[in-house]
């Protein structure tokens, strides 16, 4: 069965808000641009750029609103150019939940002048935003028929979700592991971790022990990426890792221990590179959130563009340990750097330079060029293996798992968009938040921010 899912930017939805919904109990109409995915169970709609139509240019009531679609025409004509979708969103500021007989009116009318713009059969949307914030809508196929949305979504400082499904009356009888979860964040954030499907890329140091909570907090979906098996060094950190392991794919090891343990997460793997599996690529788009758990520049970049063309909240965890001689440690930090669409991300914020994304990168596809070239000094070197130590890893872990719930039921006294990196120094004892707002933004990240599908694929020629 096909599933139809809408994934909003941030800022989108807060300006949707505020116009939707100005406080003198009329409805108020916008319209928006959206990139597309689909695959064979998944059609998803990504809010890419927003037109708020004036409330002066339309005749507004508590329960109807008309207005002319000749502003909207841009948007249709791009409709046809590059395969968007298209949605109008209007509000019920009286709180009706449900599409009334003159919303099933207009709908006919509107969409059917958007597939007269454009050759496919792909779909367009019609949403409704409550009082509360909360949305909801359907889907319209190019013959008029209409089926629910099944998710829809904002990715920003928290992560808001809204399911077709509604909420159950309850997991806590029959999922008794869970208890103390319940008692912690609550039914509903319980509920809502149930329905999450999340990507680990990554399934080592700090990748393993995500893994491990993500399951036994009840996520209802993983989908595990790492291309290398495991090595008989890699037992020092890997989470079940056994001698008798070595030589095994990490993802089947890790997947087969949490698959016995027996908590109902369904699990998918991919013994892949991210750059050489475009079915790996694929579903991880399909995920609500995604853990970056990598210490290659090259693979980090790669997740950073497919979470912001995708509309998927980010969460980047790295470690860093130096060795000094003789056994001493001269620098041990990690961080967790949450990133969302549209905003900073990982090269503004200066983890890693765009020398050094080149380096990596031609190391990766064209070793013995790299190797050349930095004989001649034209590069620098690049790290290849680095100390390992399960104990600064698993601390990373625990952040970085603690702050993703941060987003999803936010529980600490400073608003959630104070943490987008937070930072532990072992040696001198001490953790760092840094907000939001005190990095740049990327304008090309702003750019392409939901335009999904496009050719070549991310923008990156050798990924086509």
């Amino acid at each position: 069965m096909q599933q139809f899912q809408l994934r909003l930017l941030e800022r989108h939805y807060e300006d949707l808000r505020k116009h939707l919904l100005p406080g003198d109990g009329k409805e108020a109409v916008a319209v928006i641009l959206c990139g597309r995915h689909e695959d064979a169970g998944r059609s998803i709609l990504l809010g890419h750029e927003l037109m708020l139509i004036p409330h002066a240019e339309c005749e507004r009531d508590r329960n109807f609103i008309k207005w002319k679609t000749t502003r909207v025409v841009p948007f249709f004509e791009r409709v046809e150019k590059d395969n968007f979708a298209i949605v109008k969103i209007h509000s019920h500021p009286g709180g009706y939940s449900e599409f009334s007989e003159i919303d099933d009116q207009s709908d006919a009318a509107f969409f059917s002048a958007a597939f007269s713009w454009s050759e496919t059969d792909s779909v367009n949307a019609s949403l409704i935003m409550l009082p509360d914030g909360k949305i909801f809508g359907r889907v319209f196929s190019r013959d008029m028929q209409c089926m629910p949305i099944d998710r829809i979504s904002v990715a920003g400082s928290l992560v808001k979700m809204w399911n077709h499904s509604g909420e159950e009356s309850s997991h806590a009888a029959g999922d008794e592991f869970a208890l103390r979860t319940i008692q912690a964040f609550g039914e509903g954030t319980y509920r809502q971790l149930k329905k999450l499907r999340i990507g680990v890329v990554g399934c080592s140091g700090t990748g393993s022990p995500v893994i491990e909570q993500l399951v036994r907090l009840g996520v209802g979906e993983l989908v595990l990426v790492d291309p290398d098996p495991i090595e008989l060094k890699n037992l020092n950190r890997i989470l079940n890792s056994r001698k008798t392991d070595v030589g095994k794919d990490k993802v089947d090891v890790l997947a087969a221990a949490m698959e016995a343990i027996d908590l109902g997460t369904v699990i998918t793997v991919y013994p892949k590179s991210l750059f050489e599996s475009r079915k790996a690529l694929e579903d991880l788009i399909g995920c609500d959130l995604i853990f970056g758990c990598m210490d290659s520049v090259d693979g980090r970049n790669l997740l950073s563009r497919l979470t912001n063309f995708y509309l998927i909240p980010y969460f980047d965890l790295g470690v860093r340990l130096i060795a000094g001689e003789g056994g001493s440690v001269k620098t041990v930090v990690g961080s967790v750097h949450y990133v969302q669409p549209a905003k900073s991300n990982l090269l503004t914020r200066r983890v890693y330079t765009h020398e050094r994304l080149s380096a990596e990168s031609l190391r990766r596809v064209d070793p013995e060029r790299y190797q050349e070239l930095v004989k001649q000094k034209y590069i620098e070197g690049v790290e290849v293996d680095r100390p390992a130590v399960i104990s600064i890893n698993m601390i990373i872990a625990s952040v970085g798992v603690t702050e993703f719930l941060n987003r999803v039921h936010p529980f600490k006294d400073d608003p959630a968009s104070e943490y987008a990196r937070v930072m532990i120094d072992c040696c001198g004892s001490c953790m760092e938040n840094t907000a939001e707002h005190k990095f740049e933004q990327d304008a090309d990240a702003i750019r392409w921010a939901g335009r999904g599908l496009c050719r070549p694929f991310l923008r990156m020629p050798e990924l086509q």
